[in-house]
Protein backbone atom coordinates (compact mmCIF):
# COMPACT_ATOMS: atom_id res chain seq x y z
CA UNK A 1 0.00 0.00 0.00
CA UNK A 2 3.10 2.59 0.89
CA UNK A 3 4.39 1.90 -3.00
CA UNK A 4 1.01 2.22 -4.16
CA UNK A 5 1.01 5.47 -2.67
CA UNK A 6 4.36 6.49 -3.01
CA UNK A 7 3.88 6.06 -6.86
CA UNK A 8 0.94 8.36 -6.62
CA UNK A 9 2.15 10.84 -5.01
CA UNK A 10 5.21 10.50 -7.98
CA UNK A 11 3.17 10.74 -10.55
CA UNK A 12 1.33 13.91 -8.81
CA UNK A 13 4.65 15.85 -8.61
CA UNK A 14 5.27 15.00 -12.12
CA UNK A 15 2.28 16.17 -13.36
CA UNK A 16 2.06 19.19 -11.25
CA UNK A 17 5.48 19.91 -12.81
CA UNK A 18 5.02 19.72 -16.10
CA UNK A 19 1.46 21.32 -15.34
CA UNK A 20 3.83 24.51 -13.95
CA UNK A 21 6.53 24.25 -16.65
CA UNK A 22 3.25 24.49 -19.43
CA UNK A 23 2.23 27.35 -18.21
CA UNK A 24 5.25 29.37 -18.05
CA UNK A 25 6.82 30.74 -21.17
CA UNK A 26 10.56 31.57 -21.83
CA UNK A 27 11.70 34.72 -23.37
CA UNK A 28 15.35 34.77 -23.91
CA UNK A 29 17.36 38.02 -24.50
CA UNK A 30 20.45 40.14 -24.41
CA UNK A 31 20.23 42.38 -21.51
CA UNK A 32 22.53 45.38 -22.49
CA UNK A 33 20.21 47.08 -25.30
CA UNK A 34 19.08 49.45 -23.40
CA UNK A 35 16.30 50.70 -23.09
CA UNK A 36 14.65 47.75 -24.69
CA UNK A 37 16.36 45.08 -22.62
CA UNK A 38 18.35 45.89 -19.36
CA UNK A 39 19.61 44.67 -15.95
CA UNK A 40 17.80 47.00 -13.33
CA UNK A 41 18.40 47.75 -9.85
CA UNK A 42 17.00 44.70 -8.22
CA UNK A 43 19.14 42.54 -10.47
CA UNK A 44 16.69 41.09 -13.33
CA UNK A 45 16.02 41.73 -16.50
CA UNK A 46 14.01 44.74 -17.07
CA UNK A 47 12.97 47.61 -20.07
CA UNK A 48 10.50 47.56 -23.18
CA UNK A 49 10.89 44.39 -24.20
CA UNK A 50 10.82 42.78 -20.79
CA UNK A 51 7.61 44.74 -20.20
CA UNK A 52 5.68 44.01 -23.19
CA UNK A 53 6.88 40.05 -23.05
CA UNK A 54 5.17 40.15 -19.65
CA UNK A 55 2.02 41.82 -20.50
CA UNK A 56 1.13 39.54 -23.25
CA UNK A 57 2.61 36.28 -21.73
CA UNK A 58 0.10 37.78 -18.71
CA UNK A 59 -2.89 38.25 -21.28
CA UNK A 60 -2.50 34.49 -22.61
CA UNK A 61 -2.70 32.69 -19.09
CA UNK A 62 1.41 32.54 -18.85
CA UNK A 63 4.01 33.50 -16.09
CA UNK A 64 7.16 35.15 -18.10
CA UNK A 65 10.45 33.46 -16.75
CA UNK A 66 13.37 35.98 -18.84
CA UNK A 67 17.06 34.47 -19.52
CA UNK A 68 20.12 37.16 -20.48
CA UNK A 69 22.27 35.72 -22.80
CA UNK A 70 24.57 36.36 -25.65
CA UNK A 71 22.45 38.41 -28.73
CA UNK A 72 23.89 35.46 -30.94
CA UNK A 73 22.77 32.62 -28.76
CA UNK A 74 19.19 33.94 -29.03
CA UNK A 75 17.90 32.25 -32.21
CA UNK A 76 19.77 28.87 -31.75
CA UNK A 77 17.81 28.69 -28.24
CA UNK A 78 14.56 29.57 -29.84
CA UNK A 79 15.09 27.30 -32.71
CA UNK A 80 16.31 24.45 -30.49
CA UNK A 81 13.62 24.86 -28.05
CA UNK A 82 15.73 26.04 -25.33
CA UNK A 83 13.32 29.24 -25.31
CA UNK A 84 9.44 29.82 -26.66
CA UNK A 85 10.67 33.41 -28.36
CA UNK A 86 13.17 36.27 -28.10
CA UNK A 87 12.49 39.77 -28.07
CA UNK A 88 15.78 41.61 -27.99
CA UNK A 89 15.24 44.61 -30.75
CA UNK A 90 15.70 42.02 -33.39
CA UNK A 91 15.14 43.31 -36.46
CA UNK A 92 13.40 41.26 -39.32
CA UNK A 93 15.67 40.37 -41.92
CA UNK A 94 15.84 37.89 -44.88
CA UNK A 95 18.16 35.71 -43.47
CA UNK A 96 16.53 35.53 -39.81
CA UNK A 97 13.41 34.65 -41.76
CA UNK A 98 14.93 31.80 -43.05
CA UNK A 99 15.30 30.09 -39.30
CA UNK A 100 12.71 31.55 -37.10
CA UNK A 101 9.29 32.68 -37.57
CA UNK A 102 8.55 36.39 -36.83
CA UNK A 103 5.64 38.48 -34.92
CA UNK A 104 3.99 41.17 -36.02
CA UNK A 105 6.40 44.11 -35.37
CA UNK A 106 5.80 46.35 -32.35
CA UNK A 107 8.23 48.84 -32.53
CA UNK A 108 10.68 50.60 -35.38
CA UNK A 109 14.70 51.04 -34.65
CA UNK A 110 16.70 53.40 -36.12
CA UNK A 111 20.54 52.62 -37.01
CA UNK A 112 22.93 55.30 -35.71
CA UNK A 113 26.26 56.11 -35.67
CA UNK A 114 28.38 57.12 -33.12
CA UNK A 115 31.43 58.54 -32.96
CA UNK A 116 33.65 60.70 -30.93
CA UNK A 117 33.32 64.00 -30.67
CA UNK A 118 35.59 65.75 -32.77
CA UNK A 119 35.92 62.85 -35.00
CA UNK A 120 36.21 63.85 -39.20
CA UNK A 121 33.38 61.38 -39.75
CA UNK A 122 30.25 63.26 -40.45
CA UNK A 123 28.18 61.28 -42.37
CA UNK A 124 27.86 57.35 -43.51
CA UNK A 125 29.36 58.79 -47.09
CA UNK A 126 32.43 59.80 -45.12
CA UNK A 127 32.35 56.61 -43.19
CA UNK A 128 32.03 54.15 -45.87
CA UNK A 129 35.02 55.15 -48.78
CA UNK A 130 36.89 52.53 -50.21
CA UNK A 131 40.36 52.36 -48.80
CA UNK A 132 39.88 54.29 -46.04
CA UNK A 133 40.48 51.58 -43.44
CA UNK A 134 37.76 52.95 -40.77
CA UNK A 135 37.21 50.74 -38.04
CA UNK A 136 33.91 50.20 -37.46
CA UNK A 137 32.55 49.07 -33.81
CA UNK A 138 29.49 46.27 -34.00
CA UNK A 139 27.25 43.74 -31.80
CA UNK A 140 27.95 40.61 -32.95
CA UNK A 141 25.14 39.01 -34.82
CA UNK A 142 22.99 42.28 -35.57
CA UNK A 143 21.85 43.84 -38.17
CA UNK A 144 24.70 46.68 -37.65
CA UNK A 145 27.51 43.58 -38.14
CA UNK A 146 25.69 42.51 -41.23
CA UNK A 147 25.74 45.89 -42.71
CA UNK A 148 29.23 47.19 -41.44
CA UNK A 149 30.24 43.47 -42.83
CA UNK A 150 28.88 44.11 -46.41
CA UNK A 151 30.89 47.23 -46.42
CA UNK A 152 33.48 45.31 -45.10
CA UNK A 153 33.63 43.00 -48.10
CA UNK A 154 33.73 45.59 -50.38
CA UNK A 155 36.90 47.29 -49.11
CA UNK A 156 35.01 50.05 -47.20
CA UNK A 157 35.30 49.84 -44.01
CA UNK A 158 37.10 47.22 -41.06
CA UNK A 159 34.64 45.48 -38.41
CA UNK A 160 35.42 45.09 -35.31
CA UNK A 161 32.67 42.96 -33.53
CA UNK A 162 32.00 42.82 -29.89
CA UNK A 163 29.82 40.82 -27.36
CA UNK A 164 27.44 43.76 -26.68
CA UNK A 165 27.15 47.48 -27.72
CA UNK A 166 28.87 48.64 -24.36
CA UNK A 167 32.06 47.01 -24.89
CA UNK A 168 31.65 48.39 -28.59
CA UNK A 169 31.15 52.33 -27.11
CA UNK A 170 33.89 51.52 -25.01
CA UNK A 171 36.36 50.49 -27.57
CA UNK A 172 35.52 53.56 -29.17
CA UNK A 173 35.84 55.74 -26.08
CA UNK A 174 39.04 54.43 -25.77
CA UNK A 175 40.67 55.25 -29.08
CA UNK A 176 40.72 51.65 -30.56
CA UNK A 177 38.39 52.31 -33.41
CA UNK A 178 36.56 54.97 -35.44
CA UNK A 179 32.68 54.46 -34.83
CA UNK A 180 30.32 52.48 -33.84
CA UNK A 181 27.17 51.52 -35.51
CA UNK A 182 24.22 50.20 -33.19
CA UNK A 183 20.46 51.48 -32.66
CA UNK A 184 19.22 54.85 -31.64
CA UNK A 185 17.91 54.15 -27.99
CA UNK A 186 20.32 52.25 -26.90
CA UNK A 187 23.42 54.81 -28.12
CA UNK A 188 21.38 57.88 -26.79
CA UNK A 189 21.86 55.43 -23.39
CA UNK A 190 25.32 54.92 -24.37
CA UNK A 191 26.44 58.19 -25.34
CA UNK A 192 24.38 60.01 -22.19
CA UNK A 193 27.33 58.22 -19.86
CA UNK A 194 30.20 58.18 -21.86
CA UNK A 195 31.76 61.90 -22.17
CA UNK A 196 33.23 62.80 -25.73
CA UNK A 197 30.94 61.18 -28.13
CA UNK A 198 27.99 61.63 -30.06
CA UNK A 199 25.25 60.79 -32.78
CA UNK A 200 25.53 61.76 -36.17
CA UNK A 201 22.12 63.38 -36.90
CA UNK A 202 21.59 61.28 -39.67
CA UNK A 203 19.94 57.97 -39.31
CA UNK A 204 22.00 54.92 -40.93
CA UNK A 205 18.75 52.77 -41.76
CA UNK A 206 15.33 52.22 -40.48
CA UNK A 207 14.27 48.86 -38.92
CA UNK A 208 11.44 46.58 -37.57
CA UNK A 209 11.46 44.95 -34.30
CA UNK A 210 9.65 41.49 -33.38
CA UNK A 211 9.55 38.30 -31.54
CA UNK A 212 11.06 35.48 -32.96
CA UNK A 213 9.42 32.10 -32.28
CA UNK A 214 10.46 28.31 -33.89
CA UNK A 215 9.34 27.41 -37.43
CA UNK A 216 6.50 25.15 -36.08
CA UNK A 217 5.79 27.26 -33.16
CA UNK A 218 2.20 27.31 -32.69
CA UNK A 219 2.13 30.69 -30.62
CA UNK A 220 2.70 33.11 -33.10
CA UNK A 221 -0.92 33.71 -34.20
CA UNK A 222 -1.92 34.11 -30.19
CA UNK A 223 1.17 35.97 -29.68
CA UNK A 224 0.20 38.38 -32.15
CA UNK A 225 -3.53 38.59 -31.50
CA UNK A 226 -2.68 39.42 -27.85
CA UNK A 227 -0.19 41.77 -28.99
CA UNK A 228 -2.98 44.05 -31.07
CA UNK A 229 -5.30 43.93 -28.32
CA UNK A 230 -2.65 45.78 -25.84
CA UNK A 231 -1.65 48.19 -28.81
CA UNK A 232 -5.14 49.07 -29.27
CA UNK A 233 -6.04 49.57 -25.84
CA UNK A 234 -2.64 51.60 -25.40
CA UNK A 235 -0.92 49.38 -23.04
CA UNK A 236 2.33 48.39 -25.07
CA UNK A 237 2.47 52.29 -26.37
CA UNK A 238 2.18 53.45 -22.39
CA UNK A 239 5.08 51.09 -22.18
CA UNK A 240 7.23 52.11 -25.13
CA UNK A 241 6.64 56.01 -24.11
CA UNK A 242 7.46 54.99 -19.90
CA UNK A 243 10.89 54.75 -21.49
CA UNK A 244 11.29 56.57 -24.64
CA UNK A 245 8.94 60.05 -23.94
CA UNK A 246 8.25 61.61 -26.93
CA UNK A 247 10.03 64.29 -27.95
CA UNK A 248 6.71 66.64 -29.17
Amino acid sequence: MKKLLAVALSLMLVLTSAAALADTLTMVTNASFPPYEFIGDNGEVTGIDAEIAAAIAAKLGYDLKIVDMEFDSLIPAVTSGKADFTMAGMTVTPEREQLVAFSDSYATGVQVIIVGEDSPITSADDLFVKDAGHTVGVQMATTGFIYASDEEADGKCVVSAYPNGNEAVMALANGKIDCVIIDSEPAKAYVAVTPGLKILETAYTVEDYAAAFAKNSELVASFNAAMAELIEDGTIPAIIAKYIPSEE
